[in-house]
């Protein structure tokens, strides 16, 4: 027999229920993640009462879902999702139920769950457990498995078939045969599903320890066809040269580099997505990719809009795949780095540097962690000494502003930014010159020279 142990809020919640005569258990995440070894703050229960009766056992509750026999319970400053014991039937949108039935026992109301290991539960006070469905010796197992016949489980919710695979990625769990085959014949009903709901449980794929697990089942399945087909027309371009892999498979080896933060892991994802619209044929009989970096960031663009990202996060991602192609040379005089800055942004160095690692190592699918002192050093390496000296990287940063052009009799309008712009260009090859007098006689000469205009006197 298996048990575990209770929080003291469920223990207090359950006098009510067991002095009223219902029965209620722990359900979902938390007793999936206890016998995981993971911690779990969000606390789900399941009873036979039904809302109208748990309504009348706690002070404050929010009717957050009444209509499918669920409320939430306001103890303190917890917030406990109960839903009574209850069936399904029918689901004419892929999503949710058409029918919902309460039903008498926790058995029945496990048996609608999707995933073996999201079908146990916790007697409450006592913390004995029920599992109908052997998830525990699953999760021991490292195996996802539906509850019930797996087609009949994701037609009946066309998002289940991503957290299979979510799972699977962030678990390092394999999905079961039956299970995984049970995907394609779904793409139909996944298809018909909210972008944004597609779009949520992708983030937990890509910021899973390695992503490359789930981005291979959805490959597998026929899910990356459906949601990035663009990723998925990467399968079998070849690139030779000093890369072992085609573009997916090297684009997978990316993504496991990439650093867990989700501007890094889509930059990662989406870095060459544009090699088979560029490639071609070099004059040594080579594949050449040239400029696929502004190609790929022109679909990844696409895709994100297409998914519902967010703008910024779909600006940032788009910037570092643009940008990740720079070519550093030993030779690069100050001058040059502090320009390679100011075209990245100071904010993005760190983020450029370590999708470029993740490139790198995604050549022959050495880990990032593991590449030897590099070119990519050296370089972050005098980038870091440039920016301690706090020279002028912006127009905010010269000594002088608009205003003070204005003052000396230039503008306002369009040539007093064009000015500030050549003035940054000025400092940026000399630093020593960011001094204000410098700098407006500097923007003089610059107004007499290319604007052919005389400066008033006095």
């Amino acid at each position: 027999m298996h048990k575990i142990q209770v929080p003291e809020i469920l223990k207090k919640i359950s006098v009510a229920f067991k002095s009223a005569g219902f029965s209620v258990y722990l359900v979902g995440g938390a007793v999936r993640d206890h016998f995981l070894g993971k911690e779990h703050d969000d606390l789900d229960i399941a009873t036979d009462a039904t809302p109208d009766q748990v309504a009348r056992l706690f002070k404050r509750i929010i009717p957050t879902g009444i209509e499918h026999g669920t409320v939430t319970i306001i103890v303190g400053d917890r917030h406990i999702e109960c839903t009574t014991f209850r069936t399904e039937e029918g689901y004419t949108d892929g999503r949710r139920p058409d029918k919902i039935e309460f039903a008498p026992t926790i058995e029945e109301d496990l048996s609608r769950r999707d995933f073996t290991m999201n079908a146990i539960a916790a007697a409450l006070p006592e913390g004995i457990i029920t599992d109908p469905f052997n998830g525990i010796q699953d999760i021991r197992h490292g195996i996802i498995r539906t509850v019930g016949d797996a087609k009949e489980r994701f037609s009946e919710d066309g998002l289940r078939p991503m957290r299979a695979v979510r799972f699977a990625a962030q678990l390092g769990f394999s999905i079961e045969r039956k299970t995984l085959d049970a995907i394609g014949p779904a793409l139909q009903v996944t298809a018909q599903v909210a972008i944004e709901r597609i779009r949520d449980e992708f983030i937990k794929i890509a910021l899973a320890p390695k992503p490359s697990i789930g981005l291979r089942c959805m490959e597998e399945t026929g899910l990356l066809r459906l949601i990035f087909p663009e990723l998925q027309n990467c399968r079998g371009i070849e690139q030779k040269g000093l890369h072992e892999f085609d573009v997916l498979d090297h684009i997978y080896f990316a993504c496991d580099s990439a650093p867990p933060a989700i501007e890094l892991r889509l930059a990662a994802l989406f870095h060459d997505i544009g090699k088979p619209a560029v490639r071609a044929i070099g004059p040594g009989g080579e594949w050449t990719f040239h400029n696929h970096e502004t190609e790929s960031a022109r679909i990844a663009e696409n895709i994100l809009k297409r998914l519902k990202f967010p703008v910024k996060l779909t600006q940032q991602t788009t910037h570092l795949i643009r940008q990740h192609m720079f070519n550093y040379q030993s030779e690069w005089t100050d001058a040059a780095v502090r320009r390679f800055i100011v075209r990245v942004g100071e904010e993005s160095i760190q983020d450029l540097f370590s999708l470029r690692r993740a490139d790198t190592a995604a050549i022959t699918g050495t880990p990032a962690h593991a590449l030897k002192h590099t070119m990519l050093d050296e370089f972050d390496d005098r980038i870091q000494k440039i920016q301690k000296e706090k020279h002028a990287f912006a127009l905010k940063d010269l000594s002088v502003n608009g205003g003070d052009l204005v003052s000396l009799g230039i503008g306002p309008g369009p040539v007093t930014g064009k000015i500030l712009n050549e003035l940054l260009e000025t400092v940026l090859d000399d630093p020593e010159l960011n001094e204000k007098q410098r700098l407006l006689e500097i923007a003089r000469l610059i107004y007499q020279k290319k604007f052919n205009q005389e400066m008033p006197v006095g």
